[in-house]
């Protein structure tokens, strides 16, 4: 009787790790279960890199603070 017990304490124990986030995140939900719309959101395409210098980011950036 106790090692039975003892058994379904060890079960529940192991059956209970984790975070409620982490279980029930939308990776491992069915497929037909994520979404009831379709997504309407459009690619952006390639990232390109904005502010090659880094002075003339920061000068624009105080010229922003003091107006």
């Amino acid at each position: 009787m106790v090692k039975a017990l003892f058994a379904v304490v060890i079960a529940a124990g192991v059956a209970g790790c984790g975070t409620v986030k982490g279980k029930t995140a939308p990776c491992k939900r069915p497929v037909n279960l994520t979404s009831y719309a379709a997504d309407p959101r459009q690619e952006c395409g390639p990232m390109s890199y904005v502010n090659g210098d880094p002075a003339t980011a920061a000068a624009a950036i105080k010229a922003m603070a003091t107006q």
